[in-house]
């Protein structure tokens, strides 16, 4: 199975530099698209419900304290096992959503099911280390498709 550093290799050496949370969004919405149109999920890193969003912890362990990644950020963890249908929904998902500013995509990620759930409990800007489950995005992703 290809890994979160996979998804995010791929999106870098596609889109180029950006930041560090726009990066962790795209990567989220891989993996949610990646369950309601693949029936399957790109990776198996765990995504938490951070105040800002959605957060895979191992990617951020790897650019902590960096604004800014790019694709030799996370070049020596992608192993480049990424299947044909998995490029084409990463790729889709970058037309959908590479365009977006990082701010557009925390606060579309705050409005989503999935996060609110995770959440659940935590007043805004409160630490929060839930896990988004894959179950709560399929069913949300796959019911607004």
């Amino acid at each position: 199975m290809a890994s979160a550093f996979d998804v995010a290799h791929y999106i870098l050496s596609k889109n180029g530099q950006m930041s560090a949370m726009k990066l962790q969004k795209l990567v989220f919405y891989s993996q949610a698209w990646s369950l309601v149109w693949d029936d399957a999920p790109i990776f198996d890193n765990r995504i938490e419900a951070w105040a800002n969003g959605p957060v895979v912890r191992d990617l951020y362990e790897v650019h902590r304290g960096k604004f800014l990644v790019d694709s030799n950020t996370f070049a020596d963890l992608a192993k480049g096992e990424l299947t044909r249908d998995q490029i084409e929904t990463i790729d889709a998902v970058l037309n959908s959503y590479g365009s977006k500013s990082p701010q557009w995509l925390s606060d579309q990620t705050h409005s989503e099911d999935p996060w609110k759930q995770a959440r659940n409990g935590l007043a805004d800007g409160d630490r929060g280390e839930h896990e988004i489950t894959l179950a709560s995005m399929a069913e949300y992703y796959s019911s607004i498709q």
